[in-house]
């Protein structure tokens, strides 16, 4: 964001760590937020030329500018969720993450209590959502472990579609990866992010998919040395390569203003 260039109101407000777009929009609904000095409207357009307040407190220039493009990769554990906040009390991946330089990690796709595996997180909220829409078909590997016979017929049916309840689906490769006894381990690759769309292929057949974790996302592999619950951020050659991936190319601007991730986004005052 450049001092003259403007975006959304409340995409600015949401990146300066006050919450939420949704929750951003509601406060301009209520009619907290002005915009050098006029109540705001849902709609208005800002740069960082313009008096920006909520409940009459200027908002800091250093919140406005967008945060330094940070990218982890998170090594998610069976047994943790991926919201922020869980109404059961269970585990979320953000309690295990460390603080951003500025803004919210945002999570790149989900993966659900029962899977584990590469998942990950990034500051720029422009790049996450390219990287989940469905028309850049960015593939996703999965080592998942079968309890039940396979044969050829199984899976020539999912590698050449099953009709699911949402849809046809299937997988782009499939490849044996061993295994002894009852369960037998296969490495899935996949175009989208359906939901438990693993799972519900191989359970279309009548077998029971008995572990599963993500361990590719495009061309980011889940390093063999990184432990369950631990991070890693990712170096510059691999960030450019993911930027690569979905024409973003440009370098984000640094910071004129330096802020930790916990000062206030208000000026000259501490957050209430």
């Amino acid at each position: 964001m450049t001092p003259h260039s403007t975006e959304k109101l409340q995409k600015v407000l949401a990146r300066a760590g006050l919450g939420s777009r949704r929750k951003m929009e509601t406060w301009i609904q209520e009619k907290r937020v002005t915009v050098n000095r006029n109540t705001a409207t849902l709609g208005d357009r800002v740069s960082l030329t313009d008096d920006i307040r909520v409940d009459g407190r200027k908002i800091s220039l250093s919140a406005l500018q967008p945060p330094p493009r940070q990218v982890l990769c998170y090594h998610k554990p069976i047994g943790e969720v991926c919201t922020r906040n869980d109404p059961e009390g269970r585990k979320t991946i953000f309690k295990q993450l460390p603080p951003p330089k500025q803004g919210r990690w945002i999570s790149v796709g989900r993966l659900d209590l029962n899977t584990g595996g590469l998942l990950l997180l990034t500051t720029d909220g422009e790049l996450a959502h390219r990287l989940m829409h469905p028309s850049y078909t960015i593939e996703r590997e999965y080592a998942v472990r079968i309890l039940g016979k396979v044969d050829e017929d199984m899976l020539k049916r999912l590698h050449d579609g099953v009709q699911l309840d949402d849809g046809m689906a299937r997988f782009k490769h499939i490849l044996n990866a061993g295994g002894r006894g009852a369960n037998h381990w296969y490495h899935v690759m996949l175009s989208e992010g359906r939901k438990h769309e693993v799972r519900r292929l191989w359970e279309s057949q009548g077998v029971t998919v008995s572990r599963l974790m993500r361990i590719r996302f495009g061309p980011i592999l889940l390093p063999q040395s990184l432990r369950r619950g631990h991070h890693v951020e990712l170096d510059k050659k691999a960030l450019q390569t993911l930027l690569q991936l979905v024409n973003l190319n440009e370098p984000r601007q640094t910071n004129p203003v330096p802020r930790t991730s916990k000062q206030s986004p208000f000026k000259g005052r501490k957050k209430g």
